[in-house]
């Protein structure tokens, strides 16, 4: 009884298929985004009030929306920005959800994945959002400027075009520095560095990439988590980056099936959590090496990789939990979203004492 325990504080079934969840910054509020049975998109807030959810407000789009993010955003305003179906980036006042207030065209074809960066006081520089889309695209976009992206990665022209499954920024520790990584449908994981405007590294992990996840965005590179397709997760130490071997890293199997997320606790970079294609929630801690680079037979600096252990892994539901979102003022409060159409907040124990 020393380990953390993951408990499921609420449970609320709705009637439309869930694709992402957020906590509104600095409130008990949530903000669950899907699609209806008839392909419009669902934009609901609930309220945490004395053990339930309770719907405050609700709204249906034109097309059904896949995912959303409030890294972008001011504290004081908390604007969701959001990509749906189409390909359209919109981004939504909460208190008036009739009207974006931000909208564009960003890709051909579905968005995948959307991050943001720079707002709620994480991250140097300017708030921008990372869109990846099925075309094939990564495209970076600042809500100053209309439609037009501020850059933009994509396959050249003529080249075969990948899906774009997962975006995540990193490594903003001052105005100039940015960067993102971008994880495709056949296990390629990319690099791009916003400073130089290169591709900084590549990879291929042989199964397609579900979600990475950077342990810190405001901080320099220091870990990697990238999950994917039958049932492994992968660990890149992204502080050295070798010549030839690029970044020292892991691969830990879990779960059984597809790893769709993998989400940092917010109170402590070393701690994160696993999503399952079988309902089920893996909590890891990662713990550092004795040193954390060496040389090699060259006298060139390469990476040294730490070790993960599992804290508590616990069976939700039997389908898939497709999103998990941390509460990053209360530490250990959690939501996550699975496709039997039920939204749970969870409870997680004992996190200090790990």
């Amino acid at each position: 009884m020393d380990k953390p325990q993951i408990i499921a504080h609420v449970q609320k079934s709705l009637n439309f298929t869930l694709f992402d969840v957020k906590w509104v910054p600095c409130s008990a509020k949530i903000v669950v985004l899907g699609t209806h049975p008839r392909g419009t998109g669902a934009l609901q807030i609930y309220e945490l009030n004395k053990g339930d959810l309770t719907l405050i407000k609700e709204c249906e789009k034109e097309k059904a929306i896949k995912c959303g993010t409030f890294g972008a955003s001011q504290q004081q305003q908390r604007c969701l920005a959001t990509g749906n179906f189409e390909g359209k980036l919109d981004v939504w006042d909460l208190e008036h959800t009739q009207d974006a207030i931000y909208s564009t065209k960003a890709h051909k074809e579905i968005i995948n994945c959307i991050d943001g960066v720079g707002g709620l006081g994480i991250g140097e520089g300017a708030p921008e959002i990372a869109t990846g889309s099925r075309d094939g695209a990564v495209k970076v976009w600042d809500t100053r400027q209309k439609d037009t992206p501020v850059a933009k990665m994509e396959p050249a022209e003529g080249d075969s075009r990948r899906d774009c499954w997962t975006v995540a920024f990193g490594d903003t520790y001052s105005q100039q520095d940015r960067c993102i990584c971008a994880g495709y449908d056949n296990g390629d994981i990319k690099l791009f560095d916003l400073r130089t405007m290169s591709t900084r590294w590549e990879h291929n992990l042989k199964n397609g990439l579900c979600c990475v996840e950077f342990d810190r965005k405001d901080i320099k590179m220091n870990k990697l988590v990238a999950t994917t397709l039958e049932s492994k997760f992968h660990v890149f130490d992204m502080r050295t980056q070798h010549p030839t071997k690029g970044f020292a890293s892991l691969s830990e199997k879990a779960h059984k099936s597809t790893i769709w997320a993998a989400r940092h606790l917010p109170q402590n970079r070393d701690i994160f959590m696993t999503t399952g294609g079988n309902g089920s929630l893996c909590l890891w801690k990662y713990s550092y090496p004795a040193d954390r680079s060496t040389k090699d037979s060259d006298d060139i600096e390469q990476g040294v990789i730490g070790s993960v252990s599992q804290l508590q892994n616990v069976t939700l539901t039997t389908q898939p939990i497709s999103c998990f979102s941390w509460n990053a003022d209360k530490e250990g409060l959690a939501v996550c979203t699975s496709f039997d159409q039920t939204v749970r907040v969870l409870i997680v124990t004992k996190l200090k004492t790990v």
